[in-house]
């Protein structure tokens, strides 16, 4: 049934990533399949074996996945297809409350697949958008002179501390974050600059999509539409741009992050917990 449930979960993966990468958009049939199909299979798989932990497993993996796609949908970290691929995910392996878990496995290497990948794709963007980043950038740093400053600082305050002390070690800590702390501060910037430059762009509402984005609210004769705060455009507020005959809106794009959680899936697979490796 494993075997099953990995296959279950390698198909909305790879069709999630074509998906994503093709028209930015994880279709809702799609993860709502994978939500009814890993539960329905843990629940035969509990009544064959009669043994009950098979879907409370996958009732706890959906339930916890289900708390993190909705914390990163909220802090506008990904997209409404990104998060509910996530909770099927939870719904298909299940949760168990041990290190050795594949699910375990594959939230540690979520996070660092994720992390290099997000990486990657800004840098990409910022490539492919060097003259517009580059003015940002600089626009950013200039916003955020204070945070340098402050963070410059800091690291100065180590830097000397770290010529007063005798331990090898602790003398070591303080250098490694006297230059961390201020790469992470200016990392930071660069990513607010990637998205101010090349995450916004104008389109025509027959060109939107349910849970597009709305970057600046579209007010016509006063009324408002949509905007930010709705968290994702919806089908009737499409229509009504349209029936107004609204030549365009400001659209936010993220970047796609299902082709990442393919990537952590097949590591996972691979190597099991990456995090064994490091202990």
């Amino acid at each position: 049934m494993i075997g099953l449930i990995y296959g279950v979960c390698l198909f909305l993966l790879v069709i999630g990533t074509f998906t994503d990468l093709k028209v930015r958009e994880v279709p809702d049939w799609l993860n709502y399949s994978g939500i009814f199909v890993g539960l329905g299979l843990r629940l035969i798989w509990s009544f064959y074996s009669f043994d009950w932990s098979y879907i409370i497993h996958g009732l706890v993996g959906f339930g916890v996945f289900f708390g993190l796609a909705c914390l990163m949908f909220y802090l506008g970290q990904w997209g409404g297809g990104d998060a509910k691929m996530l909770m099927a995910l939870g719904a298909l392996l299940g949760l168990e409350l041990s290190f050795e878990s594949f699910t375990v496995g594959f939230l540690v290497s979520l996070m660092i697949v994720g992390g290099l990948y997000g990486f990657a794709w800004s840098a990409v963007l910022a490539a492919r958008n060097w003259k517009k980043f580059s003015f940002d950038y600089r626009k950013v740093l200039a916003e955020k002179r204070k945070y340098r400053v402050f963070f410059l600082g800091f690291s100065f305050v180590l830097l000397v501390s770290a010529v007063f002390v005798s331990d090898v070690f602790t003398r070591f800590l303080l250098v490694f974050f006297a230059l961390f702390v201020p790469a992470m501060n200016y990392l930071v910037f660069a990513v607010k600059a990637v998205e101010n430059s090349c995450m916004y762009q104008r389109v025509k509402p027959s060109e939107l999509t349910e849970g597009d984005w709305i970057a600046k609210d579209v007010k016509v004769k006063g009324k408002r539409i949509c905007g930010p705060k709705d968290l994702g455009i919806e089908k009737k507020q499409i229509r009504k741009l349209v029936k107004l005959k609204v030549k365009s809106v400001v659209v936010k794009t993220g970047i796609p992050f299902v082709p990442s959680f393919l990537m952590a899936f097949l590591l996972t697979l691979w190597i099991g917990n990456p995090f064994v490796y490091l202990l």
